[in-house]
């Protein structure tokens, strides 16, 4: 390299070093097709990029992932048994990536990102920010006023691809490929529900909407043994009617009569609310076996109204340590996976706590051990963030040594 600078050898030295910075930067790349996508769950989804890199690299590896717990430890979703047997990778010849993902659900939310490997040094790239991935479920949201009764298909994210939605009474379809509204303007006992790309939501009647009617804030509440739960609702009745009493019930076994669950009962029962258009029903100290339907009526100074439609269904699910394999060996791997019966309501995407014979040790949904060695056996546990009171119980991690 001339360095000298007699006849601008070295501003032209120094000009062409700079091209190839500037060229060997831009040689790297990730563009998604979109940047963000909302979808229903039970669906599938293809999430796709295009890469870029310098000609003279050859790539070796590609994967998305939406965890990494350290430097250099990305989760490959095929291995993430989080997807297991939901995930498939496409490639082709132009430097394009599509991920597959089947039976969506609300806990796959995430952003998700592209990242290849080339067989230089250093020749790693992860595209950012990556696409980010909303599912939701579809609900029927009731309006209700004195002449007509306005259901509308209803979801937390505004769907991607412009849907069609159908609606259903009874079963058959009564408006088909149009807006997410339905108004119905008679009295009636059916039952309707709407639906996008053969995914139904939950069925509502509308027997009675257009005098009384109680809306529940939610269909379906998740939440930890030992915690609180405020199950609500709103409800509206004819003019010229006084609200003289409310009550929350549930029932037991089929043809069980109901269960009042009145102000006190049991020290873990309170009714907060202002007794005239909406009631919460507080439980404390949540048990397994309060896993119920709970219902709200209402009594007026002229009436008792008990709708006939779904209430919100409650399941209390404990924390349970999961090891696979069940039996590992000394640099083998393990996961070790926080684990509930159902996806909790109020943290779908919830952080576990992990601890290791009662002291913290990570933050993630699952430990990924590998390899695992003797030192990491011990007593496990979880607990999810906000929620430390409340851990699993403890599993024991067993590892057994290599047969020398």
């Amino acid at each position: 390299m001339v360095l000298r600078t007699a006849g601008g050898r070295l501003s032209l030295v120094v000009f062409l070093w700079s091209v190839a910075v500037v060229l060997g930067q831009n040689g790297w790349s990730v563009t998604y097709t979109k940047k963000s996508i909302c979808t229903l769950k039970g669906s599938t989804v293809d999430l796709s990029c295009s890469y870029t890199y310098p000609s003279w690299h050859k790539v070796t590896t590609t994967f998305w992932f939406t965890k990494k717990y350290a430097v250099e430890n990305y989760v490959n979703l095929r291995n993430d048994p989080d997807y297991k047997g939901r995930v498939m990778y496409h490639s082709d010849k132009m430097n394009g990536h599509t991920l597959t993902i089947t039976d969506l659900r609300e806990s796959d939310s995430a952003t998700y990102k592209f990242r290849f490997i080339t067989d230089q040094t250093g020749g790693k790239h992860t595209g950012d920010p990556g696409v980010t991935l909303s599912v939701t479920d579809l609900q029927v949201k009731v309006t209700t006023t004195w002449w007509s009764t306005t259901l509308t298909c209803s979801t937390t994210c505004i769907l991607t691809g412009n849907p069609t939605y159908i609606w259903y009474r009874n079963s058959k379809i009564v408006q088909g490929a149009s807006s997410p509204s339905y108004t119905v303007y008679f009295k009636t006992e059916d039952r309707f529900y709407c639906a996008v790309k053969d995914i139904n939501s939950p069925a509502v009647s509308v027997e009675g909407h257009s005098y009384f009617h109680v809306t529940y804030t939610h269909q379906r509440i998740c939440t930890l043994n030992g915690s609180s739960v405020d199950i609500s609702c709103s409800y509206t009745y004819p003019s010229g009617h006084t609200v003289s009493e409310t009550i929350w019930y549930t029932k037991g076994k089929l043809n069980e009569a109901p269960q009042i669950l009145s102000p006190g009962y049991g020290g873990r029962v309170e009714y907060l609310g202002n007794m005239q258009s909406d009631s919460i029903l507080r439980i404390t100290d949540l048990r397994e076996e309060d896993s119920a339907e709970y219902k709200f009526r209402f009594r007026t100074d002229q009436t008792t109204w008990e709708p006939t439609f779904p209430g919100t269904t409650l399941t209390v699910t404990g924390l349970q340590v999961k090891v696979t394999p069940a039996t590992v060996t000394e640099g083998q791997k393990v996961t070790l996976t926080c684990s509930t019966t159902c996806t909790l309501s109020d943290n779908p995407n919830a952080t576990y706590i992990w601890y290791k014979n009662g002291h913290v040790t990570n933050q993630s949904i699952s430990l990924f051990l590998n390899p695992v060695s003797s030192e990491d056996a011990g007593r496990y546990s979880c607990a999810v963030e906000g929620h430390e009171d409340l851990p699993s119980d403890e599993e024991t991690l067993t590892v057994t040594c290599e047969d020398v």
